[in-house]
């Protein structure tokens, strides 16, 4: 602080004078008003020759001494707030000196209403550097006020001493609360400003604004400015940023346009900054017609695109594969004197790629070339991913090979996505190649393996993940957690969960905690394999070591345990993770229950799941109706499934070609083709395609029906849309055929479906057996017999009492008793039917060993 002119000569006699001339008015008012904002002292006993109080002065503890010497040598001593206050009124002209006095003379009297007063002396004096010097000491001090407080006193006390409150006083206050990190004393002066109708600052009402929204007190900084805009403060561009930058942060997208709107409707003036800022930030996240109209904006007001704004733009228009108004503006560049860089024609690439037209990417590069711009790592980076996402991954290797001629490093981010995108398209030899190439240059690092080792495992290639995992081993490079998620994952695609046990144990060997992740992919692979204990028992150890459970995790198990027929105990868990952990189910939960309740054929417990469903506020959706409807048709109801179908066209859920393809398998067992034709036509209809479950259960059901001609037709259909044909298919076509007695045709389908690469299973041999039996082909029936026996495949009873049946119809009874002595020997159990062909052909057992 400068140096203070000295106190007036007259400083003891003015006091004096002060002290015996007192206005009653002000000065008592003054000292009630303190009064009622500090606590009094205690008050003194009484001395003998002490006067008597000043009638001024609220506090008891403060008195008048008046000595009999001069004043020159015995100087006046003040006792009370009021003599303070009164003498610095005194000043009010020469302000320096009541800061003086205040600070030098009136120590024991620096009470806050003091204060105040001589903040408004300050201020009106126009010595605002003092004023704010002295609220900053104040606010940093060890005796800090509370905003209420100080507000207040500073309000009442201008209002008592003739001062008019000056704006800048509590726009200071602020910025020094915020400063001090006291936000809430910092809200309390803000209130007090709209309260006492003061004009509040933008700067300060910006430095406000942006400490709540960085502390994460969104709301508190919402209501901040919603009270500014309804009191008709002015705000600035800087401010209503701040706004919109923290209804970004907070996701709140649709609320920031319209508070964005409402401001412009207000008639805020955009900054040229700001005006850049949210048209870059409308086109990429929030509104492209917006951006749109507030360039265009920007434009008819005569603002010129600053230097760096193009790019900022066309990148914004690019990323949103808006590429006509991204090439518009690019030539709009260029007409103004800009010129084509690198970063503009690496961003219109990224916005081709996104479009998936790499040739409009690839075009720009020669182009460039040909402009004399040398493409650099971005732009390589940019175009392999391009073509990784896209599929082309030959391109991609061409692309990483000229990049490599021209000496430019790919960095191990694009080298990662590389291989990610060989691996996805099963580009193996390539992929390794390039691999390989990574290993020798030292690009590589464990992101790297980890992309290699999940996409071996995803494709069931978990030896050649072993090999790498010992390739990086030796590398110098220590698998993570992710690694050996990746590799347990590998180990429960092939059941071999002893293996990925295994694993799980080395990683928490080598310290690495396993995860959510580790211990989900481990119970899921133990319930696959059929061990639904074991998962139970990972659970317990993820509990009690404080493993995080996810949603993912109690789906997992629930499922799970719903396929091991254990559908009740998954109930019972549900009920446990819902009661105890918090577990908020959803559709797929329940889903799985009742699936699990109907492949059990409890149809009354999927039902009462899906009324716990209903009352606990979760909407079934179509995979429910459709599970249900499966449930009613195996067991033959189908009333009940065409009710549940009208209920679900009822509530508008969007029908799918399972619900259909369910409905129409049901209606097929009943043998009702015309109205399971009229759903199939309705299904077209609706622009869904049918698969290959779909075609398959028409075509048993032309089969059922002795109608094998339509079902050829569906077959052909089927082939037609290239929908693969599987055994059932294939299987179904050949019994249909042999029972309407078309040899030919069968003998034709079974050899079209071994040409395919199709496997017959028991049910095709059975079918195969039992219709070439019935229509005395028994010489190609044990044909296929011996086809069997070379497969490893045992027929079952009913291929032997086929084949016993035929050869008794031929007479061949020693043929059949053989038959029947091999079943024997393979540990078959012959049925009734066994002994009725073999009695009805004239023979008892006993006949048969005579025979022998």
């Amino acid at each position: 602080m400068r140096s203070l002119k000295p106190l007036p000569s007259a400083f003891p006699s003015l006091i004096h004078s002060r002290i015996t001339r007192r206005s009653l008015s002000s000065s008592s008012s003054i000292s009630r008003l303190c009064s009622d904002h500090e606590n009094p002292m205690p008050e003194k006993p009484s001395e003998p020759k002490t006067p008597e109080k000043s009638p001024h002065s609220s506090d008891p503890s403060y008195t008048i001494q008046t000595q009999p010497t001069s004043p020159s040598h015995h100087p006046i001593t003040f006792h009370s707030q009021s003599d303070v206050i009164d003498y610095l009124l005194t000043l009010k002209q020469q302000p320096l000196s009541a800061l003086e006095y205040y600070e030098k003379k009136a120590e024991e009297h620096q009470d806050l209403c003091s204060f105040c007063v001589l903040v408004h002396i300050l201020i009106a004096s126009k010595e605002n550097d003092h004023a704010r010097l002295l609220l900053s000491q104040r606010v940093f001090g060890p005796l800090c006020p509370d905003a209420s407080t100080f507000v207040d006193l500073l309000v009442q006390t201008g209002k008592r001493c003739g001062f008019e409150l000056d704006l800048r006083v509590l726009n200071y206050l602020i910025s020094y609360y915020v400063k001090r990190g006291r936000l809430s004393d910092a809200m309390r002066c803000f209130d007090g400003i709209i309260e006492n109708d003061v004009q509040l600052g933008a700067r300060y009402l910006n430095i406000l604004l942006t400490a709540l929204f960085r502390k994460d007190m969104f709301s508190e900084g919402q209501q901040v400015y919603d009270k500014v805009v309804s009191t008709k403060i002015s705000v600035n561009s800087k401010t209503l940023g701040l706004v919109l930058r923290a209804f970004l942060r907070e996701g709140r997208v649709e609320e920031g346009v319209e508070y964005f709107r409402r401001a412009r409707k207000n008639g805020i003036t955009l900054s040229e900054s700001l005006y850049l800022w949210l048209i870059r930030v409308f086109l990429k996240k929030l509104n492209h017609v917006l951006g749109n109209e507030l360039l265009e904006e920007m434009k008819l007001m005569g603002e010129k695109m600053p230097k760096g704004a193009y790019n900022h733009i066309i990148t914004a228009y690019a990323k949103r594969g808006k590429m006509a108004e991204a090439l518009r503006l690019k030539d709009e560049m260029i007409s103004s004197g800009g010129k084509l860089n690198l970063v503009v024609v690496n961003n219109l690439m990224r916005g081709y790629c996104l479009l998936g037209d790499l040739n409009g990417a690839l075009d720009l590069l020669a182009k460039t070339s040909e402009d004399g711009l040398s493409p650099n790592g971005v732009t390589f980076s940019v175009l392999i991913d391009g073509c990784c996402e896209h599929g082309n991954v030959e391109k991609a290797c061409d692309l990483f090979d000229q990049m490599s001629k021209m000496g430019i490093q790919l960095s191990v981010y694009n080298f990662n996505g590389l291989i990610k995108g060989l691996m996805k398209t099963q580009a193996w030899e390539k992929a390794y190649k390039i691999f390989g190439k990574g290993v020798e240059s030292g690009i590589t690092n464990i992101v790297s393996y980890n992309s290699v080792l999940f996409f071996l495992c995803k494709y069931h290639k978990v030896e050649e993940a072993r090999k790498l995992w010992t390739r990086m081993v030796n590398s110098g490079v220590t698998p993570n957690q992710v690694s050996y998620n990746h590799l347990i994952l590998g180990y429960c695609s092939e059941r071999d969960t002893h293996m990925a046990d295994s694993l799980f144990s080395e990683m928490r060997g080598k310290g690495l905690k396993p995860n959510v992740i580790t211990f989900t992919i481990l119970m899921d692979g133990h319930l696959k394999k059929g061990n639904g204990e074991r998962a139970l028992n990972l659970y317990e150890e993820m509990v009690n070591l404080g493993v995080a459970r996810s949603n993912f995790t109690y789906n997992t198990l629930i499922n799970g345990l719903c396929k091991l027929g254990q559908t009740s105990h998954a109930m019972t868990m549900l009920k446990k993770f819902t009661e105890v952990e918090g577990f908020i189910p959803a559709p797929m939960t329940y889903n799985s229950i009742m699936n699990g309740f109907v492949k059990e054929g409890a149809m009354d417990s999927a039902l009462a799941v899906y009324s716990e469903m209903c009352e606990k506020g979760i909407s079934p959706n179509v995979v429910s109706c459709t599970t249900l409807i499966e449930g009613f048709c195996k067991k033959g109801n189908l009333d009940a499934a065409l009710k549940m179908w009208n209920k679900m066209r009822n509530r508008g859920l969007e029908l799918d070609a399972m619900a259909y393809g369910v409905l129409i398998d049901g209606i097929c067992k009943q043998r009702n083709m015309e109205s399971a034709s009229i759903l199939f036509s309705e299904l077209l209809e609706e622009g869904l395609s049918p698969d290959k479950f779909i075609y398959t259960s028409m075509i048993n059901g032309c089969k059922n029906v002795k109608n094998i001609d339509a079902g050829l037709l569906l077959h052909k259909k089927m082939t037609d849309q290239g929908i693969a044909s599987d055994c059932v298919t294939y299987t179904s076509l050949i019994d249909g055929l042999l029972k309407e007695g078309k040899l030919l045709a069968a003998s034709e389908a079974y050899a079209e479906m071994l040409t395919k690469g199709i496997t017959p299973n028991i049910v095709t041999y059975t079918v195969l057996v039992k219709g070439l039996c019935n229509r005395s082909q028994l010489e190609n029936a044990r044909e296929i017999k011996k086809e069997m026996d070379g497969r490893g495949l045992t027929p079952n009873v009913l291929i032997y009492n086929a084949l016993i049946a035929g050869y008794f119809r031929e007479g061949n009874t020693q043929e059949a008793f053989r038959l029947h002595d091999e079943m024997l020997d393979k540990g078959l159990t012959p049925d009734d039917k066994t002994y009725d062909f073999l009695v009805g052909g004239g023979y008892t057992v006993n006949n048969h060993a005579a025979a022998l």
